[in-house]
């Protein structure tokens, strides 16, 4: 659905100090790095120094945090989520980030200002993994700790992942791959304006509260300006066919993760490329997934996404919907072209929508996985491989590869959480491009315009509770899609829920405006769980006195499934206070901190095991929809495209 006002959010929790992860404790006989007090890893030689100086290799060990003043607070004014998640590319950014930079002695304030190194530096050596362990974190929640993500995130973090402004084309590219293994090569297609750029790999993370660690930088290599993109009739689908730029060898120096591949010319062009190094052997208790298939269906790169179009196949370059229309919209879009570079410059909705769930894995040292949504696509049999899946905030697109996959999943004792709403609500087919499979994403919301009609109805691309499919989403989620614009607090009607163990919530204490653009609710009725437990249950009055329900079911003898109810949750959570608030807004007084509890809470159930063993459903939902409520009453569902 096409997103409405919100606010990035989020409660001050007490970060670990810098350059100490958040666990100090024996882990099968060897201590998780914590770090001398005072001191930052040097990127070379290992060996502590002293924070904010430059390492051997240039990089600067820590940002200096941001001025706060005594009476300063979070922005509560309300933003829509597109031009949130689009500051990264404002001119704001400048002044935000400019208390984050330190200058080096050699380089000025990044390595963006400086020429790139004869060959590319990376500062990860290998070892043997050590065990996993289930082991507590600073609240005393137990979950299971990868002592390999606790020491990634306890190197170096480099501030100099934040971009600078650009206009339209300065620097932009894709990637001839979504994801990658080690020993894949990652070719980039780039057109700038620049005589000459370099390549940045950032692993994102939680890294001191910085967000991000530079992992690899290319050499220089020249710049071009590439073709404009060509409108293919009759879908009106934008594809580049670009030259490639540079190969990048994804090695064993690049641990698994979500990355930003930042491309840096010599006059302040920037902007990314996003890339999941993924690990098909993974067995990680939890993987975390990239909904890349949502970010590309609302990519307007050229003039058209799966919900605006040019007249006339006229081209356009910017994220903006204005002057679009719904009938010209593309009925398939490509892989192979750039995000709009004024939608976080290029890295679509990751930091807005995903980013602040990374952050808080990487920081409590979950044992995590990452993979994107085409990967799901691609290979649904590795779902198993894992205790749980984490759905982000803005998750719509599904194949039914994936849905069967998840279906069948959770009956087996997978469990799955979706931290937004409108989830796996329209399906789509993927198919290849010249650069490779699943490049091409259909969806023509129109059984009468798709040609599979008749032919094969499972896989008509329409809403997936809708005609010829008829697969409500509710089956899955527990929950329903309802409607755009929302403004309300979430209310909290089960403050005894295993769910909101040590936030201190009471009844109906409500969180405001947590409760903000799209949300989901119960519906009654055979296409939803009838074991479902409702925790929250927030009146939304600006749209009718429906509501927003956080829910959560289990499956008999398998797993559970936990759905978030509105598209702002993941908003609540971002507790970065080095991050710029611009690009990751702050934490927000009394919500941030017991929303992250509530992930805690989360983890220590659906990243342990089939959650029917651990924390059964009970069936609460008659407290608020059975006879003689006043949710009884038929939902206003807002099918808009």
């Amino acid at each position: 659905m096409e997103r409405e006002p919100s606010e990035g959010r989020g409660a001050p929790r007490e970060p670990a100090g810098p350059g100490t992860p958040p666990y100090d404790h024996e882990v099968d006989g060897a201590v998780a790095p914590a770090g001398r007090p005072g001191t930052r890893p040097d990127a070379a030689t290992g060996g502590p120094r002293t924070p904010g100086r430059p390492s051997a290799t240039g990089a600067v060990a820590s940002p200096r945090p941001r001025s706060r003043g005594a009476h300063s607070a979070p922005d509560r004014t309300t933003l829509h989520r597109r031009r949130f998640i689009g500051l990264a590319a404002a001119g704001g950014v400048i002044a935000a980030g400019a208390a984050v930079f330190i200058a080096s002695e050699d380089h000025g304030t990044s390595p963006t200002a400086a020429k790139a190194p004869a060959r590319p530096r990376s500062t990860t050596t290998t070892t043997t993994a050590p065990k996993v362990v289930n082991a507590k974190t600073p609240d005393g929640v137990t979950i299971p700790v990868n002592p390999a993500i606790v020491a990634e995130n306890a190197k170096t973090g480099h501030a100099w992942w934040v971009n600078t402004p650009q206009q339209a084309g300065d620097i932009e590219g894709y990637a001839n791959v979504s994801s990658a293994q080690v020993g894949d090569t990652v070719t980039l297609f780039v057109s700038t304006k620049a005589a000459h750029f370099h390549v940045e790999a950032y692993r994102m993370g939680y890294y001191q509260g910085i967000g991000a660690r530079l992992v690899y930088q290319s050499d220089e290599v020249p710049g071009t300006r590439q073709a404009e993109p060509v409108v293919v009739a009759p879908t009106n689908t934008i594809e580049c066919n670009w030259n490639p730029s540079i190969a990048l060898t994804v090695d064993k120096t690049w641990p698994p993760g979500a990355y930003l591949l930042k491309l840096v010319g010599p006059d302040s062009e920037q902007q990314y490329v996003p890339l999941c190094v993924r690990d098909d052997t993974s067995k990680a208790a939890v993987v975390i997934q990239h909904s890349i298939t949502t970010w590309q269906a609302y990519n307007r790169w050229g003039g058209y996404s799966l919900y605006y179009g040019n007249a006339g196949g006229a081209l356009s370059f910017t994220h903006d919907p204005g002057g679009g229309s719904f009938e010209d919209r593309a009925r398939i879009v490509s892989f192979d072209r750039p995000y709009d570079h004024d939608w976080a410059s290029g890295a679509a909705d990751f930091v807005g929508n995903e980013f602040p769930v990374v952050y808080q894995a990487e920081q409590l040292g979950l044992d995590v996985t990452y993979w994107t949504d085409v990967d799901f696509h691609a290979r649904p049999q590795l779902l198993t491989n894992h205790k749980a899946l984490i759905s982000l905030g803005h998750d719509e697109y599904w194949s039914l590869p994936m849905r069967t996959a998840a279906v069948q999943g959770v009956a087996a004792g997978v469990n799955m959480a979706f931290l937004g709403a409108n989830a796996c609500y329209r399906q789509i087919r993927m198919e290849p491009s010249s650069l490779g499979d699943n490049r091409h994403q259909v969806c023509y919301k129109s059984a009468a315009e798709d040609p599979m009609t008749g032919t094969n109805d499972t896989l008509v691309t329409v809403n997936w509770p809708q005609s010829p499919v008829d697969q409500p989403e509710s089956e899955l989620i527990g929950s329903t899609y309802q409607d755009i614009g929302a403004m309300a607090p979430m209310v909290v009607v089960a403050p005894d829920s295993w769910l909101f163990a040590g936030t201190g919530f009471t009844a109906n204490q409500a969180l405001p405006r947590v409760v903000q653009g799209e949300f989901d609710r119960y519906v009654p009725g055979a296409a939803s769980p009838a074991n479902l437990d409702v925790v929250a249950h927030s009146v939304v009055a600006n749209r009718g006195g429906n509501y927003s329900d956080i829910t959560w079911y289990t499956v008999p003898n398998g797993g559970g499934v936990f759905a978030s109810g509105n598209a702002t949750f993941v908003g609540a959570l971002p507790n970065s206070t080095l991050i710029p608030p611009n690009v990751v807004p702050d934490p927000t007084p009394g919500v941030t901190a017991p929303m992250l509890r509530v992930m805690e809470n989360l983890y220590s159930v659906i990243a342990m095991g089939p959650a029917a063993a651990i924390q059964p459903s009970q069936g609460t939902w008659t407290t608020f929809y059975g006879p003689g409520t006043t949710g009884l009453r038929a939902p206003v569902v807002n099918n808009a495209a």
